[in-house]
């Protein structure tokens, strides 16, 4: 349990250094540089939302939800340091979380979809030492606008605190479906396609 806390805490910072590159450069090269965040995540096995959602049994769904309320965590600590920096970041974060805001929940969770398939495809040929579908997966899923629930929770955390706090309630259900879209997402290959037969 310790080990699985820790770990998420980790891979979320990972993802928020990720997120603030992306913050200091919002371009396809920021997106590229993004994909830092999940190199790291694989290569040290980290816990991460999106790179677990789609491998869990059954019995682990309660282990996913501690993995993201960490994985939120450990974003914290780096949307901390963001406040730090002289770049415009907070307002930046803050046109992201707008844009969300701007479509609805629904298209939200919809399009969040799109980046849970992204991130378990990646995830599962980086796992046999194939990297270059999450070079290029990561900036798909950033050029397309799908949102991703740990990185989300990196922007709204970076974005100034009167946004935040007068937005709070509405960003709640935004979250949510964009943590179930990623989840279903995940889960695409495992719903359509039939398990491998053991040997």
């Amino acid at each position: 349990m310790i080990r699985t806390i820790k770990s998420s805490i980790l891979a979320g910072g990972c993802v928020g250094i990720a997120g603030f590159g992306y913050l200091a450069e919002k371009s396809i090269i920021g997106a590229v540089l993004f994909s830092f965040g999940l190199l790291t995540v694989v290569h040290y096995a980290l816990r991460l939302y999106t790179g677990t959602a789609g491998f869990i049994k059954k019995n682990e769904v309660g282990t996913l939800l501690l993995i993201l309320i960490c994985n939120i965590v450990g974003c914290l600590l780096v949307a901390l340091m963001a406040r730090c920096s002289a770049l415009p970041l907070q307002e930046t974060a803050q046109g992201i979380i707008e844009g969300r805001l701007a479509i609805g929940p629904l298209r939200c969770g919809i399009l969040a979809i799109g980046c849970g398939f992204i991130m378990t495809t990646t995830i599962t040929f980086a796992r046999q030492g194939k990297y270059l579908p999450l070079l290029v997966g990561v900036p798909l899923f950033i050029n397309c606008g799908f949102p991703h629930c740990v990185a989300d929770s990196f922007y709204g955390l970076c974005t100034p605190l009167s946004f935040l706090t007068e937005n709070a309630s509405r960003l709640l259900p935004f979250y949510a479906a964009i943590m179930v879209g990623n989840f279903i997402g995940c889960n695409v290959y495992r719903w359509t396609l039939p398990a491998p037969k053991a040997n």
